[in-house]
């Protein structure tokens, strides 16, 4: 990650910020590159074929695997550290794009895959999204770093789900208590 792409991210989370919580749809960014990207206004970038219209997709410009995937919402959304309940819904169809397009590029072993979110501080870009790595057993030293499961920097979907269940089972138990 570059200096600068960290500042643009954090322009971009602060941009996102303003109006809106950023964790909620927040429209659109014109600084966010995924923002840009996701509304083909950067054609360097080209997008792959995707069932969901609220969701894009395409190859990271940094590949960490063979196949390496990016699913990023077209509405600006902050970093996963953002997500809500409300959320789940678009992250189950982020992981069904990011196995749709690994099956479409002939990737059929999906027990070798690695899908997951850069957890803040350590994300580039602040906007919502989603890596699709594959095959896992063939990413590089420094790959395996950066995208070593469940790290202070990198969290797969199951864990985030399971945050999520944890914290619906707290709050839950905060309700009942009074």
């Amino acid at each position: 990650m570059a200096a600068g792409e960290e500042e643009e991210g954090a322009a971009a989370a602060a941009t996102a910020g303003e109006g809106k919580e950023a964790g909620n749809g927040g429209g659109y960014d014109g600084k966010c590159a995924f923002c840009r990207i996701a509304r083909r206004e950067e054609p360097g970038t080209a997008l792959l074929p995707c069932q969901y219209e609220d969701l894009v997709c395409f190859r990271d410009i940094r590949p960490g695997a063979p196949h390496h995937f990016l699913v990023v919402p077209v509405e600006h959304m902050g970093n996963c550290k953002t997500l809500k309940a409300e959320h789940i819904p678009v992250v189950k169809r982020m992981m069904e794009v990011g196995k749709a397009v690994l099956q479409r590029n002939n990737f059929n072993d999906l027990n070798d895959v690695r899908m997951g979110f850069h957890w803040p501080p350590f994300c580039s870009i602040s906007h919502l999204h989603l890596h699709v790595l594959a095959p896992a057993s063939q990413l590089g030293f420094l790959s395996r770093l950066v995208y070593r499961i469940n790290s202070y920097w990198f969290i797969t979907v199951s864990v985030m789900q399971m945050s999520f269940l944890v914290g619906f089972q707290l709050q839950a138990e905060n309700v009942m208590s009074f």
